[in-house]
């Protein structure tokens, strides 16, 4: 069975998962994967086999590498109408909440779809977005280690020097070229917009006595926040002056650079958007890919902050 555009219904998700038993977000044979099992997830629920229609393929705002968690993951997918109103069986329910009922049924429990609703026009989950906010977690105190949050927070030996590290993460948040931060990989530009990056240790609430990282980008290119968390490190441990991460970044050469941390403590925390009426024209913008020249000096009055069309994952 084919469909044309006009049978399909595009489907906003709302995720959540405990990266620590997935090989990172897109599908690889022979891996458990975020995207393979939510897509097997969603073709069992939908009936795509039996229906004789392709398998659900979904679209995601960031693609998270081995490890990494998310709170606050969004994605989308285009389904058959008929399967969508199918799925319901025998339930009064919306067709869309009768599907997040049945996804939890199948999917396994470090893989949460917290919502499912019909996507406004001209929704595209990865490039209508306007931001990405993740948060790294560090524990430095051995009266606060917690092993029930062994899997989300990174333990870490030595004393950290709080102050000096967000001094050196404040010197980093514009629109630079992160090459020094960032895995190369062919044709996918390193020049992003960091919009926030901070450090502080939380007094009270959750993460009360951590050393938590405040990190929001218009997007991340492959390994950049783990790499901007080891730089960070080393200034809170004094091995390096708080003016070391920004000269990294000037330096623009990976080599001899930061140290990427682990996985663990990564958590996706939230995805922003524009209004409805804007989604549509963002994503056409942030197709259109980033040169040098719009580097933070090299080109004056420039306000796009949109991800590059072939960028990579956070």
């Amino acid at each position: 069975m084919t469909s044309t555009p006009a049978d399909l219904v595009r489907l906003r998700l709302d995720l959540a998962y405990d990266g620590t038993d997935y090989a990172g977000w897109a599908r690889q044979p022979g891996l458990r994967t975020v995207q393979g099992v939510l897509e097997d997830g969603l073709a069992t629920v939908l009936r795509a086999g039996p229906r004789g229609e392709a398998p659900p393929r979904v679209t995601v705002a960031g693609r998270t590498d081995a490890g990494v968690h998310a709170r606050g993951q969004v994605a989308h997918v285009d389904v058959v109408a008929g399967a969508l109103a199918a799925a319901r069986g025998r339930s009064d329910r919306a067709d869309v909440e009768a599907l997040t009922a049945r996804l939890a049924g199948v999917l396994p429990s470090d893989l949460v779809v917290r919502s499912v609703t019909r996507a406004p026009d001209g929704f595209d989950a990865r490039f209508s977005a306007l931001r990405r906010r993740y948060a790294y977690r560090v524990c430095d105190e051995p009266a606060v280690r917690d092993p029930l949050r062994r899997a989300a927070v990174l333990w870490h030996r030595r004393p950290l020097d709080v102050d000096a590290m967000d001094a050196a993460a404040r010197t980093l948040v514009g629109r630079h070229d992160f090459a020094a931060y960032c895995k190369p990989r062919p044709d996918a530009t390193t020049i992003r917009t960091l919009e926030e990056f901070a450090w502080a240790r939380p007094a009270d609430g959750a993460d009360a006595g951590l050393v938590v990282a405040h990190v929001q980008a218009d997007a991340f290119c492959h390994s950049m926040v783990r790499a901007l968390v080891g730089a960070s490190l080393a200034v809170g441990e004094g091995r390096r002056p708080v003016t070391w991460p920004r000269d990294l970044l000037d330096a623009r050469r990976r080599e001899g650079g930061a140290t990427v941390v682990a996985a663990h403590g990564l958590t996706l925390e939230e995805v922003g958007y524009p209004p409805d009426a804007e989604l549509a024209e963002r994503a056409e913008r942030t197709r259109a890919r980033r040169g040098a020249h719009e580097v933070d000096g090299r080109r004056d009055g420039v306000t796009d902050d949109g991800p590059p069309a072939r960028g990579c994952c956070d």
